[in-house]
């Protein structure tokens, strides 16, 4: 135990254990007494008597090893992240706010949910279109991480389709974070399209079939560029590639963005099983159309490339 807290229930646990508890639990009650406790941290009291204990004993243990209990972490108050909402709109604390809200969002998922719950989601959102409406990248990164983290909340659930699914808007200033950073910042990139692979995750076809050739294009960039970028970030702008193909017009954007001749050219540096899969399920759309086999055919290796990996990488890429 380092951070004892006391729930309402009399009994005293460790912070991160009890807090860990609450935010999984489908019945929130005490694991001791089995009475019920609020889900929010809020109620959990600091056994500052058992802390001055444990603080003891680690110093008296100290030449065994025992390491000193680093400065504990606080629990979040709602009408601080409150606070810091509001504070978005004050030009002189935006940017303290945003490093404010990353590094509360990066200390513990109670922190996160507490922010999900407060309203943050919302405000990072108005933050990176508002970003994209005046051409500014001020603590854009720090915002998209931060949007990164709470769409991890468990609790988020549903609700971000209404916030970014139903609106080009935020697919628009995202595609546009990743031409502006495309070669001077390949974190960002990352983060972007990781960002953009939940987001497609919950838009609805209506909006899909909106996609701008421009989307497309920076997908394809993606690829092309993915020595520099992370394995992570090529299987997203695969998996997006993939969901937006069921629909006739994007898979002809897709083609004419130069999807086919990436595609191949990835395949031939021999990557991973799982982006193989990818590659071959998203070329087996393309190829559904005439333009998507025709550009498939002019790749002088597209035909010995298919020969080599039949029945060498796995069922689902034979299929």
């Amino acid at each position: 135990m380092k951070d004892p807290v006391t729930a309402v229930t009399g009994i005293t646990y460790d912070r991160e254990s009890i807090e860990q508890w609450l935010l999984k639990s489908k019945c929130c009650m005490c694991p001791v007494s089995k009475q019920p406790l609020p889900r929010s941290s809020e109620f959990l009291i600091p056994n500052h008597t058992l802390l001055r204990l444990i603080n003891a004993w680690c110093s008296a243990n100290e030449a065994k090893g025992i390491d000193q209990i680093q400065k504990l972490k606080t629990p979040l108050d709602k009408v601080h992240v409150q606070k810091l909402v509001r504070d978005l709109e004050v030009p002189h604390l935006y940017q303290s706010t945003l490093e404010e809200m990353h590094a509360l969002a990066i200390e513990s998922e109670m922190k996160r949910t507490c922010m999900v719950e407060e309203g943050v989601t919302k405000a990072m959102i108005v933050v990176i279109n508002k970003s994209f409406k005046e051409g500014k990248t001020a603590c854009l990164e720090k915002a998209i991480e931060v949007l990164r983290l709470l769409w991890n909340v468990p609790t988020i659930g549903n609700n971000m389709k209404p916030l970014v699914g139903e609106n080009i808007d935020f697919i628009n200033s995202l595609t546009w974070t990743l031409k502006l950073q495309a070669h001077n910042n390949v974190k960002l990139v990352n983060e972007t399209m990781l960002l953009l692979k939940s987001t497609m995750g919950v838009a609805d076809s209506t909006l899909l079939g909106s996609l701008h050739i421009e989307f497309f294009r920076e997908m394809v960039s993606v690829l092309k560029n993915n020595k520099s970028l992370s394995q992570q970030a090529i299987k997203a702008a695969l998996h997006i590639l993939i969901q937006t193909c069921p629909l006739g017009i994007n898979r002809r954007r897709v083609v004419e963005a130069g999807a086919v001749e990436e595609l191949i050219e990835l395949e031939l540096r021999n990557p991973e099983k799982s982006i193989t899969e990818l590659i071959f399920n998203l070329l087996a759309h393309l190829c559904s159309c005439a333009d998507g086999r025709k550009h498939f055919l002019l790749h002088a290796a597209a035909i010995a490339m298919i020969s080599k990996r039949i029945l060498s990488v796995s069922p689902a890429t034979d299929d």
